[in-house]
């Protein structure tokens, strides 16, 4: 039986950045993965370029039932830490919005860096390995796999959630927490598309495929980005944002011209007498949907001096609560993150080792901890994995 220091199952972004870390501690890694390849999600995430941090990174951009939980980490290991990582490598990459943080080429170029640093540490990688069963002893651990049996000392749970199963993700790390009492907060697919009851979605299905900046409103969040209809319902940048604070059941509240206010309407009329609210939405609006909203409102062609204050405030509340009632979302299908999952009160922030098993360790996705949109979750996940592997 192979006996290592360190084992880590999944070979995605927290798992290699931890077993590199403690490779270059001089333990003895062994990273497993039930793929046949590395990296999987890294390569196809950010439209396979991925948005590998955020300099803006704070707690304030996550999301657990202990938000207190991720404050440690994240002082420890920075996005300026993880820029200074990859600039050694001369990685290129390029700031798409304001803090955002991309490849230039592909995130192979990334994927490259990491399995250059897991290798560099010593670190030894086995893919295609299935884990039939874990048995927890005194002192070690010992897995049973398709490729033999295999002991050590700390084992870290790196799988990820529940996200994108076509890339092999399954539910696999909280099997293993539940093996040892650990208590699994209840998870659901996050940044993801949303789908829309059946009579809203064919009033809007000639909208399909264009985009607008909306304000997108749940749980008191709101967020003001584009938004995509799609021929399932709603998608882009605001939706997939605010599927973090949105509450299967509830109502979407959207205004589809945010910058636009009741006495900027009425303005029109006193200003510009002549010109139509068409005109005036047109500049704001995608052409497909001031036709939709010229159903509702025949009267937006006629000069805006001939209507009257109620028209006016009827247009006002339809573009300010342009409110949607999901049917659901696209699911893990095509989420990029899972909310929930382990529960961070029974982990040490410090360390990430379980307090349920001593040698176990939870870092990444399979902990309740999930970012924002926008490069987050990717600095989440060198973050904690860095953490544990100074620790391991």
């Amino acid at each position: 039986m192979d006996k290592v220091d360190v084992i880590v199952i999944g070979a995605g972004a927290s798992g290699l950045m931890c077993a590199a870390t403690a490779g270059y501690r001089g333990k003895k890694v062994m990273v497993l993965d039930h793929a046949n390849k590395a990296g999987k999600k890294i390569l196809m995430s950010g439209g396979g370029r991925c948005n590998f941090t955020n300099m803006d990174a704070s707690p304030k951009h996550f999301l657990s039932d202990n938000p207190y939980f991720c404050i440690s980490a994240l002082r420890r290991f920075s996005p300026q830490d993880f820029v200074d990582l990859v600039d050694r490598h001369g990685l290129d990459y390029v700031e798409k919005t304001p803090g955002q943080l991309f490849c230039e080429h592909s995130a192979k170029d990334l994927l490259d860096i990491l399995l250059t640093e897991l290798e560099w540490s010593g670190a030894e990688l086995k893919l295609n390995t299935k884990i039939h069963h874990i048995d927890f002893q005194d002192g070690q651990t010992v897995l049973k796999t398709n490729q033999g049996d295999v002991a050590c000392e700390s084992l870290v749970i790196a799988t990820g959630g529940l996200s994108i199963p076509t890339m092999g993700a399954t539910g696999f790390g909280y099997d293993i927490a539940k093996q040892v009492g650990h208590d699994i907060l209840p998870t659901r697919a996050s940044l993801v598309p949303i789908t829309i009851q059946p009579d809203r979605k064919a009033q809007l299905a000639e909208l399909s495929g264009i985009a607008c900046e909306i304000a997108a409103t749940a749980g008191g969040v709101t967020f003001q980005e584009p938004m995509l209809f799609t021929h399932r319902g709603v998608s882009g940048p605001s939706i997939l944002q605010i599927t973090n604070f949105w509450q299967p059941g509830e109502m979407l509240a959207i205004n589809i011209a945010p910058t636009l206010s009741l006495d900027d309407l009425l303005d029109v009329r006193q200003s510009t007498p002549k010109k139509s609210y068409e005109g005036v939405l047109s500049h704001l609006l995608p052409k497909r949907l001031v036709e939709l909203i010229k159903i509702e409102f025949p009267w937006l062609s006629e000069r805006s001096a001939q209507t009257s204050n109620e028209q006016i405030d009827s247009l006002f509340r339809y573009l300010s609560h342009f409110d949607i009632k999901p049917n659901g979302t696209e699911g893990y299908r095509t989420a990029e993150v899972t909310l929930g999952g382990v529960n961070t009160n029974e982990v040490s922030s410090k360390t990430f080792e379980s307090q349920k098993q001593k040698g176990l360790y939870f870092i990444g996705e399979v902990l309740d901890v999930t970012g924002w949109l926008g490069g987050y979750n990717f600095q989440w996940a060198w973050a904690s994995g860095y953490c544990a592997g100074q620790y391991v």
